[in-house]
């Protein structure tokens, strides 16, 4: 089992970038796979991106393809999440979460969850 911590959420202008951070704890976080989810105000949580355990092969919702960027660093157990040419219709809580599969996942079966980091668009 992994230990999530997400980072780096905050208010940005729409057109803007932010980095969101995912630090991990537990000495399995390498064989995992790593996703990203979002949850706006009344809506369901949604999948953004996923990253497999060696960092090889990434997904992306079509919503954000081009605009968002996943990678990790296993040797510092770090996740991050790159978003450019934000828009208001990003405003979400993002989640980051684990699934011991190692293999890019796009449900919301994971195995561990993030308490969550606020990302809020303004036009």
């Amino acid at each position: 089992q992994v230990q999530l911590v997400e980072s780096g959420g905050g208010l940005v202008q729409a057109g803007g970038s932010l980095r969101l951070s995912c630090a991990a704890s537990g000495r399995l976080f390498s064989s995992y796979a790593m996703g990203w989810f979002r949850q706006a105000p009344g809506k369901e949580r949604e999948f953004v991106a996923t990253i497999n355990w060696s960092g090889s092969s990434t997904d992306y919702a079509d919503s954000v393809k081009g605009r968002f960027t996943i990678s990790r660093d296993n040797a510092k157990k770090m996740v991050y999440l790159q978003m450019n040419s934000l828009v208001p219709e990003d405003t979400a809580v993002y989640y980051c979460a684990a699934d011991r599969s190692g293999q890019v996942v796009t449900t919301k079966s994971h195995d561990s969850w993030g308490q969550g980091t606020q990302v809020t668009v303004s036009a």
